[in-house]
């Protein structure tokens, strides 16, 4: 019953996304293609924070170098968009693979001390590698995406389409990784490692496994925006993006998949549209933020799916029915009616 009510909402929930484009003004189109490319690049780091229970400070590394390998390949070397995206997605996971060969020997505090530092390390390369990266002016001038017939995409309908094709089949293949034994395994990693380990899992392995899926789909979600941007620069592996990617998680709801989208939506629309009034944005961002962990621990998407549950077993429980104290206490019970 609970399956086919989520499965309801998922359903209904895509309609919407496939509606949506064609009712509202072309400005919002462009802000659900962020909100979709922001919100790949927070569901990957969902994998790692809200599955495996690993906080990583140095996730936006894997989103820069996708669109830095997309920018360098097609300016500098002349290579077409959909070969250079590929190398731009197979950059981004050796990259996860390198790293995650030192940040998962860490546990706790140290592996967010390690990715934060490893991040960092990649973004003050992107200001050094003038010649390559373009230093502090980024790389400008990026083609759009070309699918391969000469068509470039600068319709952003189409190219909405096309980024929502690609999103949902990142988040689809995630969403049975996480629901099958291996996922099953990083939760039970999530809650006790130790435990883990005497079962006899290779809990490291899982670990490492894990880490490198979500960066190489971070580098997915930084293909796709190089080429909708047309331009890449450090602030986009900074330390700031990371944040912001954790802050999508927390809002959204970690552990959920599918809440770091909605809260890639609030961050992405609240920077965009309560902006264009105030400077302090930022300011009400945050107030959203601590409301959040205050009231909603478990993120926006996660305290909707706690509300209906309720509902539901509410609506399960006759009303003539004695309560769960009285029945789990029946002698209690009969004293008070009597």
């Amino acid at each position: 019953m609970a399956s086919r009510g989520r499965m309801a909402w998922l359903v209904a929930g895509l309609v919407a996304l496939v509606v949506l484009p064609r009712v509202v003004p072309v400005y919002f189109t462009h802000l659900l293609i962020l909100t979709l490319l922001y919100g790949l690049a927070a569901i990957s780091l969902d994998l790692l924070l809200g599955y495996t229970g690993l906080t990583s400070f140095g996730h936006a590394a894997y989103f820069g170098m996708g669109a830095y390998a997309v920018g360098v390949l097609t300016l500098r070397f002349h290579m077409p968009m959909l070969p250079a995206m590929g190398v731009g997605i197979l950059a981004a996971g050796v990259l996860a693979v390198l790293f995650g060969l030192l940040a998962t020997r860490a546990t706790q505090v140290y592996f967010i001390i390690i990715t934060l530092a490893l991040g960092m390390g990649l973004w003050g390369l992107a200001y050094r590698l003038v010649s390559l990266t373009g230093g502090d002016n980024g790389l400008p001038g990026i083609p759009p995406l070309d699918l391969g017939f000469g068509w470039p995409l600068r319709d952003a309908v189409a190219l909405y389409y096309v980024v929502l094709t690609v999103v949902a089949a990142t988040v689809g293949g995630l969403y049975r990784l996480v629901h099958s034994p291996f996922g099953l395994t990083l939760r039970g990693i999530r809650e006790s490692e130790s435990r883990m380990r005497v079962l006899g899992y290779n809990t490291w392995l899982h670990k490492y496994v894990a880490f490198v899926i979500a960066g190489t789909a971070g580098g997915v979600a930084g293909v796709l925006y190089a080429a909708y941007n047309g331009f890449v620069s450090p602030p986009d592996l900074h330390l700031a993006a990371s944040a912001e990617e954790v802050l999508m998680v927390i809002l959204g709801g970690a552990g959920t998949l599918f809440g770091p989208l909605v809260g890639a939506g609030l961050v992405v629309f609240l920077r965009n549209l309560v902006s264009a009034y105030t400077q302090r944005w930022m300011l009400i961002l945050g107030g959203i933020f601590i409301f959040t962990v205050l009231y909603a621990p478990q993120g926006v998407l996660g305290a909707l799916q706690a509300l209906l549950t309720r509902r539901r077993l509410g609506r399960v429980v006759s009303p003539g029915l004695p309560s769960a104290d009285v029945q789990a206490n029946p002698v209690a019970g009969a004293g008070e009616r009597t």
